[in-house]
């Protein structure tokens, strides 16, 4: 059913956006929207994944720099039936992850040591198997698109505005007002349903991946209290990212509303909880070792001592951190 609704959302996206086309220039602009549309599809699925990680100037790791971490992504990779994917950190104090990639064999996850300072190795464990359900259910892909055929809307209502008063224009002037103000709108909507039909389904197979649904019930509610009160300057000065994130970096949402770009964290738990309570936890399929050492340039969440900060800090979690139950 996940699957049909999005479909069905896609195709609302893209016949809002054909139709934008036929505003400006009838039939002839409808078939070049569409051809402008699937150019930037073209370009993004082959170069998103690196433009986002840019972005938020992510590093590559591996399992010299950060062993634990990246034990623990292997070992739910292998869980989920995935090739293993390019790992990577971000220096960002606020907790948060995302993944990205066109396909399985093309993808990257990216976690901020925020993120694994806060949490522990259980917790982590719950937040990467849910970014892996991404990869598996192809949703970095659809997210892309949806952001893409997003972002043409909103360029081509604003056209709207110097070309749609020609002859082929059936709604005249105030059309063309009602699609400037009404379409990227509609689009954002679509958007954020699509994300918040996907974060459900992910959270869901993160849940199978792991064994464990409270897992990641818990890190969402330490999630939550993070994005709240630590800022990150990237994801604010690249809005459009923000849906790929396991949480809205730009704020914590309170309400499941029709603008936010994620359900209700409460609500998202509540779901985990009664996955739970149906049996679905099995003891934990992911490897939590304790053993760690901090990647050299990040003032890591294992007593590091980085660079990633220009000094040395100590680690905010304990040297062996207890699980999501205490």
């Amino acid at each position: 059913m996940n699957y049909v609704r999005t479909a069905m959302l896609l195709a609302a996206m893209t016949a809002l956006f054909m139709g934008i086309g036929f505003l400006i220039g009838g039939q002839s602009g409808m078939m070049i929207a569409l051809a402008i549309a699937a150019a930037m599809n073209l370009f993004s699925y082959w170069n998103a994944d690196k433009m986002v990680l840019r972005m938020h100037h992510a590093q590559e790791i591996d399992e010299r720099a950060a062993p634990e971490f990246y034990r623990i992504v292997q070992q739910l990779a292998q869980n989920a039936g995935l090739p293993m994917p390019k790992v990577y950190l971000i220096n960002n104090p606020q907790p948060n992850a995302f993944a990205t990639g066109r396909n399985p064999e093309n993808a990257a996850v990216a976690a901020t040591t925020g993120l694994l300072e806060m949490l522990s190795p259980e917790e982590v464990a719950g937040v990467m198997a849910h970014e892996l359900a991404h990869v598996k259910n192809h949703d970095t892909l659809i997210m892309t698109i949806t952001a893409t055929i997003a972002g043409a809307i909103s360029m081509l209502a604003n056209f709207a505005f110097f070309f749609g008063g020609n002859r082929n224009n059936p709604l005249g002037i105030v059309g063309v007002l009602l699609t400037m103000i009404v379409a990227p709108m509609a689009a954002m909507v679509v958007q954020m349903a699509i994300s918040r039909t996907r974060e459900y389904a992910a959270d869901r197979m993160g849940a199978e991946i792991c064994g464990e649904p409270m897992w990641l019930a818990s890190a969402l509610a330490k999630i939550a209290g993070g994005v709240e009160r630590i800022h990150n300057p990237d994801a604010e000065a690249n809005p459009a990212t923000s849906h790929m994130f396991i949480m809205n970096p730009l704020s914590g949402e309170r309400m499941d509303n029709l603008f936010s770009t994620h359900p209700n964290t409460q609500n998202r738990i509540d779901e985990l909880r009664k996955l739970s309570e149906a049996g679905l936890g099995t003891g934990g399929r992911a490897t939590v070792g304790r053993s760690t050492r901090a990647p050299a340039d990040f003032d890591g969440p294992w007593g590091g001592t980085g660079s990633g900060s220009g000094r040395s800090r100590r680690s905010s979690v304990p040297s062996h951190p207890k699980g999501p139950w205490g």
